[in-house]
C-alpha cells in the first residue's frame, strides 16, 4: 500500500473580495418536492461563512484520493485554520519530511499517526526520525458536482 504525501497548492482568502448571494435560509428539500418559496432576501458571503480567522486561514486544493472516506475528493478546495489547537481525530494538512499531505491526526499515549481514509493507503506512524509540523486544520471541504 502506498503512502500518499502529494503536495498542495495554497490560496489565501482575498480580505475585500466578499460577494454576497441570494440563500434560501429555511433550506430545499431534498426529498419529494414542494412549491417554491420566495427569496426573502437573505443573503450569504461563503468567506464569512468559512473564514473565522482571516489571518490564519488558508485555501488549499486537494489531490489524490487518500481521505475519499472523510469526504475529500481530488480537486476539492480545503479551508485550513491555522489557528485551531490540533486534538486527536481532527483533519490536519501536515508538513511531514518536507511534504504537505492531508490526513485524520491520531494521538495515542507514545505516539501520533496521521491517518488516511482510504484503505488503499497505510496511516503513517510519526517516529523520532520524522521532521513533523501540523499547519493547520481542515474546517470545511468545497466541492463541485
Amino acid at each position: 500500500m502506498p503512502l500518499d504525501k502529494t503536495p498542495l497548492k495554497f490560496f489565501m482568502p482575498e480580505g475585500d473580495a466578499s460577494v454576497e448571494l441570494p440563500f434560501i435560509a429555511d433550506g430545499i428539500k431534498a426529498g419529494f418536492p414542494s412549491p417554491a418559496a420566495d427569496f426573502d432576501g437573505t443573503k450569504i458571503s461563503l468567506d464569512k461563512v468559512v473564514v473565522k480567522n482571516q489571518e490564519a486561514t488558508f485555501y488549499a486544493r486537494a489531490k489524490g484520493n487518500s481521505m475519499t472516506g472523510a469526504g475529500i475528493d481530488d480537486g476539492d478546495i480545503l479551508v485550513i485554520d491555522r489557528s485551531l489547537e490540533p486534538k486527536n481525530n481532527k483533519i490536519a494538512v501536515c508538513y511531514i519530511d518536507g511534504e504537505f499531505t492531508v490526513k485524520r491526526i491520531k494521538i495515542e499515549k507514545d505516539c501520533i499517526y496521521l491517518i488516511p481514509e482510504n484503505t488503499d493507503y497505510n496511516p503513517i506512524k510519526v517516529t523520532e526520525e520524522n521532521d513533523l509540523i501540523i499547519w493547520g486544520i481542515v474546517t470545511y471541504v468545497l466541492k463541485s458536482v
